[in-house]
């Protein structure tokens, strides 16, 4: 086994237990500190197959400013740990069992896909052509983006306002 395999179970099984972990948590800055660490583990698998703008964008976009975001939100609303509750019937009968099913198709489909051709490493897009895309032709797109989470924000903010009269 080469280095570059076994870093990338390494950082798959992270991967893999702090998501079970953001799951699991009762306190929601403690599922937001997993969130964080799933999305590092994902920027090293980036990394690992040469996608470093993309690894970067995740660390820098995702890991940072969007959970920024998040922890405010959190703290903003003061939402405490959540109350233990018990299963529903629906979630016992039914709900496990389709949890099953769509796991048992998702190992199926992986099973029966195929690997595509190897691309030419040419026909890669640069990240000059990637920044002219997001600022030249999606520019609009890009600014609604940041106006909707502006309003997601002042939302939270009039919803705290809110609990506290």
């Amino acid at each position: 086994m080469n280095a570059s395999l076994a870093i990338f179970f390494v950082l798959a099984a992270v991967a893999v237990a702090a998501a079970v972990s953001l799951i699991l948590q009762r306190h929601p800055i403690h599922s937001a500190l997993s969130l964080i660490v799933v999305m590092v583990a994902l920027a090293g698998l980036y990394l690992l197959m040469g996608a470093e703008f993309v690894a970067a964008v995740q660390i820098i976009v995702y890991g940072g400013a969007v959970m920024v975001l998040f922890v405010f939100v959190i703290m903003l609303l003061n939402a405490g740990e959540e109350e233990h509750t018990n299963f529903s019937k629906l979630a016992a009968y039914a709900g496990i069992p389709m949890a099953v099913a769509v796991a048992g198709l998702i190992a199926a489909a992986i099973t029966r896909s195929t690997l595509p051709p190897a691309q030419d490493p040419t026909a890669l897009t640069s990240t000059k052509s990637l920044s002219m895309l997001l600022f030249q032709d999606f520019v609009y797109p890009f600014e609604l983006t940041s106006f909707l989470i502006l309003v997601a924000i002042l939302g939270a903010i009039v919803l705290a306002q809110r609990e506290g009269n």
